[in-house]
């Protein structure tokens, strides 16, 4: 036989885009068209509905870039329609290459209530299914003119501030039309049929068998009446999509799914309606399809429509009801996992689950987050406290480098909490379902073996929309389809279930999940990564204060509702596009906003607690809220410090510069501003290697592959210019309980001024830099050689630290170029260590060298700045204040303490006396992270501890008001079955028992 595949393929391809696509819509009547141009931001819909509107035509252009232009439709179906399916074809102007990323419509009845949104793959509203001739149809479309900035350049149009006011999008349809069921079906089997015949060798039979049937049914198709010969066409297509599926066919769980970026190439505001107009067409598609399930998580997003579209909540609470709607994810959104702290990991927990719990009576079981940057190693033990099971991820397979090895395996974090998780090999959380997607599944699987199943979650998402009746029917044919994986519409959970009991022995993957990409999320939008830092401090700093007033000060109120208003605030803002730095410039600047009135309400929580603990009097109280004693105040407490025993002292160095003393170290800073020597009299021993200098800045051009927010590539280090030149030096501070040095640079369009300050009594030589930075597509970094012989450095990370080796051994080592850190990296060799400590800064890298002396040098430096013009083209233009700190000598637990003490600094007030701490613990290793009254108001303590340096601990919890019972909790502050937290002693004591890293909720009962 001859091979003509090509031709049949060819002819395929014509016939459905040319002659049976069109003809599902087969007779028309235009609709007509008013419109009305919102001003401003969005309009309730009741404004809307109520506007004066004008006239308006197909080929009308509409839409400045962030506008609002509502369109009323109107018209009858024509008599002799009657009996038949109509609908309205609603095309705003829509790319069908981007859905999610340009204009979208929610459309609705005159009484406001939504009916469907519409999007490039939604443009059809059902009129009826069989419709009455001279049925009238009024309509209100809500349709937002989203700029398209998907291009990867540099642009203006990010900001409602800075962008144009010329129109977008021109009317492309607004018609009633005919649609033709029959030919809508030929057009899905033979898309469902062609996708799977293509990913079919050429010596597969069943691909032959396909092409024939196509082949014919294509033969029976009039091109002149295709309504009229559709039914024929599928007819000879019947049997090939009968032949059911191989019995090893891969078996795909297709779970219903609307990936949306709480903010990203859109503000906030416009998620607000996003996530309405996805959830409007779900509900809408699970009326007409009662096996479909769609998966949503972010409570955040949830809690938008109960509060914007308060009908729309109550039919999704209906479906979750039902069992179609399925909450996942446990968290308030879909967070960072790299940078956010650990407390706020845990309330991301215990506020998006206790919203599941409270709304729908659901406790979710699975952690639901495919698009983060990576993910953190201390993620399973938090995942487990959190009462869930199961964990699901994607982004892992966007790794330029290194395959990750595994689709289903055990996560090990570093306490050793393990967390049964699923990598889907469908490599994409926006499946079409699709045969090219189904098939690559199929082959990617690489539990093959072992496992028989994986996951897909399907439907238009990044900017919403979801599943589409196209994509149910391309489940529905490939349920049981010879040549394909077998594929079956079900819950998340019920897959995992599946997969945990064929393979429970799946292979065990310990430590974090680092995404080989995206490197560059750690530094991008410095402003906002502080405003982050800086909440989360003050955060701790109002809840440990307002529970100490609340349980010690009579008449004081403990502000509930403004401490879990202010902490949503915070998870919304942890984002994985938000704190990452990769969002337009609108929603950084709505950011540092709303950080600054963070900021303020939380400094105002603190000072009214700290003014009723203090009293009235004239003493000087300084409070401590850092966990670990503090110039002798105790953690949690207020009091006089003890003062040091050593001044600081600064005499002239030979060959220029200065010489600072406190007795503990002593630091030289040479001629040119640098740190050449920070020794630790102590010890005897030199923190920096020889003939290096540190606080080194660096610049480097950073102008990456693709990506430029997220992105830095390697290839930045291949230049480098030290930043040596000095514009001034001197010393501004002259003893006796700190000195300090300042040092100004001009390089560029930018300057620095730092400030080197020695403390007396300190362990740490502190920085402030101050950078007025004007510069594009740079890297600023700042360079600390250690004089340390360390094969592997430690990460502060959520509730303890990450080792990762300095060499470069593998390809998996050398793609950790550039890595994440809370507040401390530490490099040490056997008993003794240096740290770097820092108050905002995340992105840092660390190298190796081996000198001719034969030491070795381990250089730690911090990525202070980057300057990406995409998608914010002004991303950290302006001013800046970064502090860090080069502490010698240090141990982890000098890390884990100073790192605190940089990121929780002390407040003075005027008091009565003394404040004595509402808890204490007897071991420094034991980490208190908070202190709260719970949840549930009934006025019972919640301590959140855990242990920081990496080995057992026994501690004795101290409470400073009467127990009647100490019960080890989980996140969402109910009663676990645990061995750590004992039962209270006579004199009111917990005795706590602590593995390597592990994190305990105390629930402490008040008498």
């Amino acid at each position: 036989m001859h091979d003509d595949r090509s031709i049949t393929e060819q002819r395929l391809r014509r016939v459905l885009k040319e002659r049976i696509k069109p003809a599902v819509h087969s007779r028309s009547v235009p609709l007509t068209i008013e419109r009305w141009e919102a001003p401003g931001e969005p309009v309730p819909v009741a404004e809307g509905l109520a506007a004066t509107y004008g006239s308006c035509a197909i080929g009308d252009t509409w839409g400045p870039a962030w506008g609002t232009t509502w369109f009323k439709v109107t018209g009858s179906v024509p008599a002799d329609w009657a009996g038949r399916t109509v609908e309205a074809v609603l095309d705003l102007g829509f790319d069908r290459m981007m859905p999610g990323f340009q204009c979208e419509g929610l459309v609705h009845r005159p009484d406001g209530g939504e009916i469907k949104a519409l999007n490039p793959y939604n443009d059809w509203v059902r009129v009826a299914d069989s419709a009455e001739g001279g049925e009238r149809v009024e309509w209100y479309v809500e349709a937002a003119s989203n700029p398209v900035l998907v291009e990867h350049r540099a642009t203006y149009e990010g900001d409602r501030q800075t962008s144009g006011d010329q129109p977008l999008y021109r009317l492309a349809r607004m018609d009633l039309a005919v649609f033709e069921t029959e030919v809508w079906e030929l057009v899905q089997d033979l898309e469902v049929l062609y996708d799977l015949m293509t990913q079919l060798s050429g010596s597969d039979a069943r691909r032959y068998e396909i092409l024939r049937a196509i082949d014919a049914a294509l033969d029976a198709v009039d091109l002149g009446d295709v309504p009229g010969t559709a039914a024929g066409a599928r007819a000879r297509l019947a049997a090939v999509l009968a032949a059911p599926a191989n019995a090893s066919a891969h078996r795909i769980s297709a779970v219903g799914h609307a990936h949306i970026d709480s903010a990203w190439l859109w503000p906030l505001r416009e998620t607000v309606r996003k996530v309405s107009r996805t959830a409007s067409n779900m509900v809408n598609l699970m009326d007409e399809h009662p096996e479909f399930v769609f998966a949503m998580s972010q409570a955040q997003q949830l809690d938008w429509i109960k509060t914007y579209r308060p009908a729309l909540f109550e039919r999704v609470k209906k479906k979750v009801a039902d069992g179609q709607f399925v909450p996942v994810g446990g968290m308030w959104v879909e967070s960072d996992t790299n940078m956010v702290g650990g407390e706020a990991m845990a309330r991301q927990f215990l506020y998006g689950k206790k919203f599941f719990l409270d709304e729908f009576g659901i406790e979710t079981r699975n952690v639901w987050l495919p698009d983060s940057f990576g993910y953190t190693a201390a993620m399973p033990q938090i995942v487990k406290l959190s009462g869930s099971k199961w964990f699901l991820t994607q982004k892992i397979c966007w790794s330029q480098v290194n395959k990750f090895p595994h689709h289903t395996f055990w996560w090990e974090g570093i306490d050793g909490t393990r967390v049964f998780t699923h990598f889907p090999p469908v490599d994409t959380y926006n499946s079409d379902l699709g045969g090219a997607q189904l098939a690559h599944a199929a082959r990617n699987y690489q539990e093959k073996g072992r496992g028989s199943r994986s996951l897909a979650p399907f439907g238009w998402g990044d900017g919403g929309g979801g599943p589409t009746r196209e994509q149910l029917a391309r489940a529905k044919r490939q349920r049981n389809l010879e040549g394909s994986p077998r594929v079956e519409i079900e819950r998340p959970d019920a897959f995992f279930e599946k997969a945990h009991a064929e393979y429970e022995d799946a292979p065990v993957w310990a430590g974090e999940l680092y995404l080989e990409l995206h490197r560059g999320t750690y530094t991008s939008q410095a402003k906002t990564k502080q405003g982050n830092r800086r909440s989360e401090s003050l955060l701790r700093e109002a809840e440990l204060w307002a529970a100490t007033a609340a349980v010690r000060v009579a008449g004081y109120g403990y502000p509930y509702e403004e401490l879990e208003r202010i902490w949503k605030t915070v998870l919304l803002h942890q984002f994985h596009d938000i704190l990452p730095g990769s969002s337009i410039a609108w929603v950084h600047r709505e950011a540092r906003a709303t950080y600054a009135k963070v900021r303020e309400e939380l400094r105002g929580i603190t000072l009214a607690a700290q003014i009723a603990l203090a009293g009235e009097g004239e003493e000087e109280l300084v409070f401590n809220c850092a966990p670990h004693t503090r110039r002798g105040i105790p953690a949690g407490g207020a009091g006089r410090p003890v003062a040091p025993r050593q001044p600081v002292t600064v005499e002239e160095r030979l060959g220029g510069g200065q010489i600072l003393d406190n007795g503990r170290l002593l630091v030289e800073i040479d001629g040119r501003g640098l740190i050449v020597s920070a020794y630790d009299l102590e010890a005897g021993r030199e923190s920096v290697a020889p003939g290096r200098a540190a606080n080194l800045l660096q610049i480097h051009p950073d102008f990456p592959n693709m990506w430029d927010a997220w992105d830095i590539d390697s290839f930045y280090r291949n230049n480098v210019t030290d930043l040596v030149d000095l514009e001034g030096l001197e010393i501004t501070e002259l003893g006796p309980e700190s000195a300090t040095v300042r040092v100004t640079r001009s390089f560029g369009s930018s300057r620095a001024v730092q400030s080197i300050t020695l403390r007396a009594g300190a362990k740490t030589v502190d920085i402030v830099t101050e950078v007025d930075w004007h510069d594009t597509e740079k890297l600023l970094k700042a360079a600390f050689p250690l004089d340390v012989k360390a094969e592997r450095t430690a990460s502060e990370t959520q509730f303890g630290h990450v080792y990762r080796a300095t060499h470069t051994n593998t390809s998996w080592e050398a793609a950790k170029f550039e890595i994440c850190a809370h507040r401390w990296i530490h490099a040490e060799e056997p008993g003794w260590g240096v740290a770097v400590l820092n108050d905002s800064t995340y992105g840092h890298d660390v190298t190796r060298d081996v000198r001719a002396d034969g030491g070795q040098t381990t250089t730690v430096r911090l990525s202070l700045l980057r300057a990406p013009r995409y998608p914010d083209p002004e991303t950290d233009q302006g001013s800046h204040t970064l502090s860090f700190s080069l502490a010698p000598g240090a141990a982890i637990g000098d890390a884990v303490r100073e790192g605190h003490g940089l990121n929780l600094p002390e407040r003075v007030l005027s008091g009565a006396g003394p404040v004595a701490p509402l808890v204490a613990v007897d071991q420094d290793a034991v980490v208190v992270e908070a202190v709260k009254l719970a949840e549930d108001r009934s006025g019972d303590v919640i301590v959140r501890l855990y242990e920081s340096r990496g080995g057992r601990a026994t501690a004795t919890l101290s409470a400073d008001f009467p127990l009647t019972a100490a019960v080890e909790s989980d996140l969402l502050e109910r009663p676990l079955a645990g061995t750590a937290v004992g039962a209270p002693a006579a004199d009111g004591t917990v005795r706590l028992t602590l593995r390597p890293f592990q994190i305990v909720t105390v629930r402490l009962h008040r008498a």
